[in-house]
């Protein structure tokens, strides 16, 4: 059946459904009211060749925080669902992303501990384009939402850079590269889970409402 994720979230602040194909060719399907961050979306599907669609809609009218970091959380608990046990993956990537003045890195692990290091060098000042603009302290949130969902360690630094732009789109790119490493199949491990432990279950995946 594939490595597919699918995903309904609804809050009182938020209404996210995610579908994701660890296994496509980078297609993005996106309605989403936050143009830049659709953009960053879009980056991180064709960057990871991931197959990705999201439907989502929330309360712009208090902060872009709550949407964003629901985004993460969502897309996070796609990929835990499409890994299952994780069996014959690679479990480790990494990526140094040259994006013109800026160079982002990114390394991740498949453990099943949710951890995230960011340092994201931004510096706070929203993003804007005409009447619309976009905060850029919520790109933190996001990973952190995303990390908490999938049980994996991600760690996300600017080495270099000027542009906010440029940093988040390196950031976004470098991270789905490391993921996409990370997710692969091993083809001289494919039956096998790759940890001494036999396992790299995230402990609220045992949890029926964790994929609620």
């Amino acid at each position: 059946m594939g490595r597919i994720g699918e995903i309904t979230r609804k809050t009182k602040e938020t209404e996210i459904w995610i579908r994701l194909d660890l296994d496509g060719r980078g297609e993005a399907r996106l309605e989403y009211p936050l143009g830049f961050m659709a953009h960053m979306l879009t980056a991180f599907a064709r960057h990871g060749l991931f197959d990705l669609e999201v439907r989502a809609a929330g309360d712009l009218e208090v902060d872009q925080h709550h949407l964003v970091e629901d985004t993460g959380i969502v897309l996070g608990r796609c990929f835990a669902g499409a890994l299952g046990d994780k069996r014959g993956t690679r479990r480790v990537g990494s990526c140094l992303f040259p994006m013109d003045e800026t160079l982002a890195r990114s390394a991740v692990d498949l453990s099943g501990r949710a951890f995230l290091v960011f340092r994201g060098e931004l510096s706070g000042i929203p993003l804007v384009s005409g009447a619309a603009s976009f905060q850029t302290d919520t790109v933190e949130d996001f990973w952190e939402g995303f990390t908490q969902g999938a049980g994996i360690s991600l760690h996300l630094d600017i080495l270099r850079g000027r542009s906010d732009h440029h940093k988040i789109e390196a950031l976004f790119k470098a991270a789905a590269r490391a993921l996409r490493e990370a997710c692969e199949i091993d083809p001289r491990g494919a039956d096998l889970i790759p940890s001494t432990k036999g396992t790299l279950e995230n402990p609220d995946t045992l949890n029926p409402r964790f994929l609620a």
